[in-house]
């Protein structure tokens, strides 16, 4: 399953390059850290951590 979304990622000559970012935050409701994931362009990363 996972060459499906990776190659469903990288095809195409106009699709733009994705990458998979995980990213752990401390929970405000119990005080555990959980991890957040998400599939975004590679341009937009700097801004999903910084949050």
């Amino acid at each position: 399953m996972a060459k499906k979304v990776v190659a469903t990622l990288q095809g195409g000559a106009g699709s733009k390059k994705m990458t998979k970012v995980v990213k752990m935050v401390k929970s405000a409701k119990s005080g555990a850290y959980v991890f957040e994931e998400k599939v975004m362009n590679a341009e937009e990363v700097e801004g999903f951590l910084k949050k």
